[in-house]
């Protein structure tokens, strides 16, 4: 199941107490569309606030559904900050979180006070050195080792990490960041951009942004920038798991 939506009014993807998720909304909805008990699984966790364009799931049921006819159902109950955009079968095997090859991030800021962009880009409105940026980008595609940027007190047993891109652009009169890896730690995306924030500022130097990831230590990063104006927006997976119904 490929869906969208806008982070804004929920406490992240995954299920917890007293808190409203896009896992629980979504698997209510199909408790009741499908009459039984559904749990889903999402390819990763987004924290409180972050935005996604694309989130893959899967669910388990025994339970003959049509694909589109299950789409049309959901997106008409669901609410509005949440849009269903493709189900389809897999393989009895696959696994939207282990089957996942690469994820896509986009961080959004913008320079100018704007009433429609403030919910999903963070406004900075101080010159930026963007070749800095991208100088000191760059370099995480030289290193695996990112607990410089995780978030502390994880139960995480490796903070290795391939990144595959990394880069700043202008699109559109806003800044965007653009990352790809195989896998992402807790927070890390709104770390490295807090800390690449500061090498544009000229708060830092290349050579700090390279010896604040070898140090390994998160209080040795930047601040993490707002989550608003984080974006999950692809994920990747081998067309095998879907060759057993002969489509990708």
């Amino acid at each position: 199941m490929k869906l969208s939506y806008a982070g804004t009014r929920y406490h992240g993807w995954q299920s917890q107490p007293n808190a409203v998720t896009v896992q629980e909304t979504l698997e209510k909805a199909l408790s009741l569309i499908l009459r039984m008990p559904i749990k889903i699984v999402g390819a990763g966790r987004t924290d409180t606030g972050v935005h996604a364009t694309q989130m893959v799931a899967h669910f388990d049921t025994l339970k003959s559904i049509n694909p589109e006819d299950l789409t049309y159902k959901l997106n008409s109950f669901l609410p509005q900050d949440i849009a269903i955009l493709e189900i389809k079968p897999v393989v009895p095997n696959a696994h939207a979180r282990f089957d996942a090859q690469s994820r896509h991030y986009q961080y959004f800021i913008h320079q100018q006070k704007s009433p429609f962009l403030n919910a999903t880009s963070w406004e900075l409105n101080r010159p930026l050195d963007l070749d800095a940026m991208n100088q000191a980008a760059k370099v995480l595609l030289s290193y695996t080792d990112f607990k410089s940027f995780s978030k502390t007190h994880t139960d995480v047993k490796t903070y290795i990490c391939d990144v595959q891109q990394a880069e700043w652009q202008v699109v559109n009169h806003q800044i965007v960041f653009k990352i790809t890896a195989d896998r992402f730690l807790r927070n890390m995306v709104r770390a490295i951009v807090g800390t690449l924030i500061q090498v544009g500022l000229h708060q830092l130097s290349f050579d700090d942004f390279k010896q604040i990831i070898e140090a390994r230590d998160r209080n040795k990063a930047g601040f993490s920038v707002p989550a608003k104006g984080l974006f999950l927006t692809k994920i990747t997976y081998s067309p095998k798991i879907f060759t057993a119904y002969g489509n990708d």
